[in-house]
Parts: structure tokens; C-alpha cells; sequence
């Protein structure tokens, strides 16, 4: 039984969600393949080398992959899929948008998002935005999964080193391109990796008061969240979103300021560590699963911690 992960990077760095994608791989068994597609992608699949567990690198590299677009890339992964019994990537935006087209091309179901490997073929996955959790099992040739990496602890880094393997397959799908990209440049932890995570909600009621979490985010090393209500108020940028429809994270403290709670955000931040909620509204459904609660005007409690920190 082999294993291929497909991981995410810029061409230049390695995602830490490599390390976390390669322990659900661990928990399945067998051997473990990484595939580096990418342009001038060297150093990351040299970085991958080095996780504990893998014992090859497979290298594409080409101008076809330098965006990792799925057009490109899971032609790829379906013609190198023969060799695997398990295809994994880490549940973010590129593995879900890659493996559902490799799912489709292989006519295989896909298992989405597991949050624990209970045999080579039954998996563990939330539903209904994360207040069940479903045991599913696959009688597929081919298992295409993508992985909840908060719910596995990453692997280490070792100094031993796997082989690298180039794959000379190229794939370029003409009638799909790469136009531009956004990127949000910012001095805070990556806020799916932070230990410590500030958010917002609605209750910051506009733009400018949301800044001020930014302030004390900065003094405490912390990444800022917000809920959907926020961002859909134009309080927040939406790439930093946490819930149903944003990123997943669980920092060691998450702290909800004006957030109520609703069952979208919890999906998104519930298995964090210690979770503190700071609302004026002492029916808000963020007190039921947080640690500490503090009912409170939202805007003298920030002055209260700005002062402290």
C-alpha cells in the first residue's frame, strides 16, 4: 500500500500543512510518496525530503504548474494514480479544488475533510457544520481524500533525506490561464498556524473599530479572525474568515470579540485550546462552548486589555 500527498507552496516555501497532511498518511500506513508540482520548485521538494515518514519525492516541474491550477494538475495526479491506494491533500482552497477534479477523472468518490483515520478505509468526517461526525467507509480502488490538518498533529522534520524523483509528465490544459493574483502581505502569524488568534464579529459595528484589534494583535503576536457577519459587513477582508465557509484553525487561545456564536463560526475555531468570549449579550451561543465569558460593553473590555498588554 502506497500513499501519494499532494502539497501546497508558492514554489519557493513548503506548506506547513505538508507536515500535518503527511501524519493522516502516517495513521493509514504504508509507504508515503510527496508530489512537488510547481516551477523552480527545487528547494520545496527538497524541504519535503526532509519530513519524517516520506521515502520519495516526486518533482514536476514545469511552467504548466506554477499555479497548481487543477486543469493542469490533477490530470497529473490521475495518471500517476495507478501506483497509490490513497491520493491525500490538506483540506485547503488548492486541495479542494484539485482533488474533486482528480476524484472525477479516476470516477471514484471523494472523502472530504477527515478529521480521523480509523483503518485504510473508514475515515471520520464532520457534517452539519461540525455538530456530528460521521464514519464513512470507501470500497474505492483509489482513495482521494482531503484531511482536516488541525485534527492531526504534524510530523517532525528529520535529517535524513527521501529520494528525489522528477516526473517528466506535462499537462497544460490551453483553455484555462492564470490572470492575477492579491496577495494580503502582513507581519502576524498565518492565521491557520497562530497560537493565538483575535476575532471579531458584528459587534465591532464598522471598519475603524475592527483596527483596533489589529493594535492589539500586534502587541500580544497574535493573528486577527473574523466572523462572516463581519465581513460581509465590510468590517474584515474575507481572507481572514474563520467558520464553515472560511479557514479552520485552533490556536492555543482564541479570543471572539462580538461574535454571537453562530453554529458556521463554531464550526471553524471550536477545537481551539481555551477560547474566550467577550460579548455584551449573555444569551450569545459563543458562551456555550467557551472557557471564559465575559459579559461586557465589548469596546471598555478592548480598553481594559489595551492597557494591559
Amino acid at each position: 500500500m502506497t500513499i501519494l500527498v499532494i502539497v501546497e507552496h508558492n514554489n519557493k516555501v513548503l506548506s506547513p500543512s505538508a507536515s500535518n497532511t503527511v501524519a493522516a498518511a502516517a495513521k493509514i500506513g504504508g509507504d508515503i510518496h510527496i508530489l512537488v508540482a510547481g516551477y523552480g520548485a527545487g528547494s520545496v521538494a527538497e524541504a519535503a525530503t526532509k519530513i519524517a515518514g516520506v521515502s520519495k519525492v516526486l518533482l514536476a516541474d514545469n511552467v504548466a504548474y506554477a499555479y497548481q491550477l487543477p486543469e493542469n494538475v490533477a490530470p497529473l495526479v490521475a495518471e500517476l494514480s495507478s501506483d497509490y491506494s490513497h491520493i491525500l491533500s490538506a483540506a485547503t482552497s488548492n486541495g479542494k479544488n484539485i482533488l474533486p477534479c482528480v476524484a472525477a477523472q479516476l470516477d471514484v468518490d471523494q472523502i472530504s475533510e477527515i478529521i480521523s483515520v480509523e483503518s485504510a478505509n473508514t475515515f471520520k468526517r464532520l457534517i452539519y457544520a461540525g455538530t456530528v461526525v460521521a464514519t464513512v467507509q470507501s470500497t474505492a480502488a483509489i482513495k482521494v481524500i482531503t484531511v482536516r490538518t488541525i485534527s492531526f498533529n504534524p510530523v517532525t522534520t528529520t535529517g535524513a533525506s527521501a529520494i528525489i524523483e522528477t516526473v517528466s509528465i506535462v499537462h497544460n490544459n490551453s483553455t484555462s490561464n492564470f490572470v492575477s493574483e492579491e496577495l494580503v502581505m502582513s507581519d502576524r502569524p498565518e492565521l491557520t498556524a497562530a497560537k493565538i488568534v483575535i476575532s471579531g464579529g458584528r459587534g465591532m459595528q464598522n471598519s475603524d473599530n475592527f483596527k483596533r484589534l489589529y493594535a492589539l494583535a500586534d502587541k500580544l503576536g497574535a493573528a486577527v479572525g473574523a466572523s462572516r457577519a463581519a465581513v460581509d459587513a465590510g468590517f474584515a477582508h474575507n481572507d481572514i474568515q474563520i467558520g464553515q465557509t472560511g479557514k479552520i484553525v485552533a490556536p492555543q487561545l482564541y479570543i471572539a470579540i462580538g461574535i454571537s456564536g453562530a453554529i458556521q463560526h463554531l464550526a471553524g475555531m471550536k477545537d481551539s485550546k481555551v477560547i474566550v468570549a467577550i460579548n455584551r449579550d449573555e444569551t450569545a451561543l459563543i458562551f456555550q462552548i467557551a472557557d471564559y465569558g465575559l459579559v461586557s460593553d465589548l469596546f471598555e473590555a478592548l480598553l481594559e486589555l489595551e492597557k494591559l498588554v
